[in-house]
């Protein structure tokens, strides 16, 4: 049988089926909207903070199910802004952003009651898939549904981080996969090298789109090697992945 053609993955909503809401806390607008609408992507609510009073006003007002929290705010940071929210009795999953990569920063973090962390600068792939773990662990999203991507014959699952093309396991490195895993969100359109450079690597990343170039390259090998290819070169424009003919 051959596998249902689709590069968005299973939505996640809450039980009733409403959409699921995120607070995003930072105060460098540009990477505010970033991630609003990356999340706005998902189908989710999303609504912004500039400064830790403001979020601890709007989480009360939103109620989200989910916060992402810049550790360093122009007043309050982002540690008393959980402390707050825990003392309203909030359970909500938190995950930090921080400039910082110390291991005590990091252990402040958590100890504080926060449930993970990643460490600008970042991949906004990386913060998405960081926070649907953290909501399906919650408990706040409706059951029965399956992480998965399939487009053709090409299985990813975002959870076990398992990938295989027809049955066959293809063993990827973290960057291959955030890059399969972005080509799979999006069948048969054709991604520029600075789309792929935004949303695989960071979102001020500094280096040569050639690290592109390279790691199509590496996946070709691991995914099209020997099969009919699914990944395709755009002479001028970018890089397409879409069922192998015949699939």
């Amino acid at each position: 049988m051959t596998a249902p053609t689709t590069g968005r993955r299973a939505e996640l909503t809450r039980p009733d089926g409403t959409p699921l809401r995120v607070l995003v806390v930072d105060d460098e607008a540009t990477l505010s909207e970033l991630l609003s609408m990356t999340l706005r992507y998902e189908g989710w609510q999303v609504r912004t903070a500039g400064n830790g009073l403001d979020a601890v006003r709007a989480a009360r007002d939103f109620r989200p199910d989910a916060v992402v929290l810049d550790i360093m705010l122009p007043d309050i940071d982002g540690l008393e802004v959980l402390r707050r929210l825990r003392a309203d009795a909030s359970e909500v999953p938190v995950l930090f952003l921080t400039a910082k990569d110390a291991v005590e920063d990091r252990v402040a973090g958590l100890t504080a009651g926060g449930d993970d962390y990643v460490t600008k600068p970042f991949s906004l792939e990386e913060v998405v898939a960081r926070l649907r773990s953290l909501l399906r662990r919650s408990g706040l999203t409706a059951a029965g549904r399956e992480p998965l991507l399939a487009v053709g014959d090409l299985l990813l699952d975002e959870d076990s981080h398992e990938v295989t093309r027809a049955g066959t396991e293809v063993r990827l490195t973290a960057t291959e996969f955030e890059l399969l895993r972005y080509l799979m969100r999006n069948p048969r359109r054709v991604l520029s090298k600075a789309q792929i450079l935004d949303r695989v690597w960071n979102y001020d990343f500094g280096g040569q789109a050639n690290i592109v170039e390279l790691y199509i390259s590496y996946l070709r090998r691991k995914i099209d090697a020997g099969r009919p290819p699914m990944i395709h070169t755009v002479r001028g424009a970018g890089y397409v992945l879409k069922p192998a003919a015949g699939s």
